[in-house]
């Protein structure tokens, strides 16, 4: 099933100067399928799933350090994806625990941080945050994984 993320603007990446009003992106399985505005990618998958987000969209970050405290490796994977990270630095995830976490919930673990983009064909790992920086909702290789209430 085809879903749209919509959202109030869309970046490419975080550092991007110029985003798009009313920007949107396609997800198709586990990969960005389009990008544009949300008129756009409607007229292009008419019967496609629609998620609004207030916010900016954009794409998912990667935690670049230490992963936060919690009872058990699974809850600290999931304070990382409420946080719109969806990969790992490997120093910081060195136990089979929290690699077993991490894998279970499609989290990337790299041996150094990279930068992050929004781009069709690519992995559709995207974040939405709030004008005060709050993370409002995380998709994880294309999977809802934490929405605010």
């Amino acid at each position: 099933m085809l879903t749209i993320h919509a959202a109030d603007e869309l970046r490419h990446a975080w550092d991007d100067d110029k985003p798009l009003k009313e920007g949107a992106v396609a997800v198709e399985g586990g990969q960005v399928a389009a990008v544009g505005t949300l008129a756009e990618l409607l007229k292009l998958y008419p019967s496609a799933r629609v998620r609004r987000w207030p916010g900016t969209l954009g794409p998912a970050r990667v935690h670049d350090g230490p992963l936060p405290d919690a009872p058990t490796p699974r809850e600290r994977i999931h304070a990382v994806l409420k946080s719109g990270a969806v990969a790992v630095l490997e120093e910081y995830a060195g136990t089979p625990e929290l690699r077993a976490a991490a894998e279970r919930n499609d989290v990337v673990v790299l041996r150094r941080a990279r930068p992050t983009a929004v781009v069709p064909g690519g992995r559709a790992d995207l974040a939405v945050f709030d004008a005060a920086g709050a993370c409002l909702a995380t998709v994880c290789a294309g999977r809802l994984v934490h929405r605010r209430r």
